[in-house]
């Protein structure tokens, strides 16, 4: 059985390659404390599925290329969309726009 692993699409920029990142935590052995370590895996999207912000499953395949090991089993749910804040605009300027 191949290993899973379940994480978040950073990029779909490239053709038939997404960018996983995986989020875990870990404690340090001497000092006992609790961390968040992130890790990013290139992983195999033949059809061009998963896009940027979605929830997917990858699994440990061949080779294919020199930094793809990790293949998209499916995708476990769709984001939501994204929220874009308009550049330029700030709320002082805003302000006093409604005062005149």
């Amino acid at each position: 059985m191949a290993r899973t692993l379940t994480g978040v699409v950073s990029s779909d920029k490239r053709d038939k390659t997404i960018t996983v990142m995986i989020t875990s935590r870990e404690t340090h052995p001497l000092y006992k404390k609790q961390y968040t370590i992130t890790r990013k895996y290139t992983a195999h999207d033949e059809k061009n599925e998963a896009h940027e912000g979605d929830t997917v499953m990858i699994a440990e395949t061949r080779p294919i290329s020199k930094t793809k090991t990790w293949t998209l089993v499916k995708i476990v749910e769709k984001s939501r969309g994204k929220v874009e804040l308009k550049e330029g605009v700030t709320e002082v300027e805003s302000d006093e726009k409604k005062e005149k």
